[in-house]
């Protein structure tokens, strides 16, 4: 779980930075994972990933993915604040 979180995070890293957004604009994740009991492995790589931002979070526990290698689904909403204030 860990693992496989971590490089979510970082696709999501490098998505963000592609349209000029970074990490610190992440407002909200939205996790799904087919194995609560590893919820511990998830979480670290969040606290990593998210040190001093803290966006508001959920994890739900699902049945299944489309792919059953996979252990965990990440949606993350951004907002880039404005400069002209």
């Amino acid at each position: 779980m860990y693992s496989q979180s971590s490089f979510i995070f970082k696709k999501i890293q490098t998505a963000l930075q592609e349209l000029g957004f970074s990490l610190t604009d992440v407002v909200r994740t939205r996790s799904f994972v087919t194995d609560i009991n590893q919820f511990e492995g998830f979480a670290k790589a969040h606290r990593e990933f998210f040190a001093g931002i803290d966006p508001v979070a959920s994890c739900l526990e699902i049945s299944g993915l489309v792919n059953d290698k996979l252990l965990i689904e990440v949606e993350v909403d951004a907002i880039k604040e404005s400069s002209n204030d």
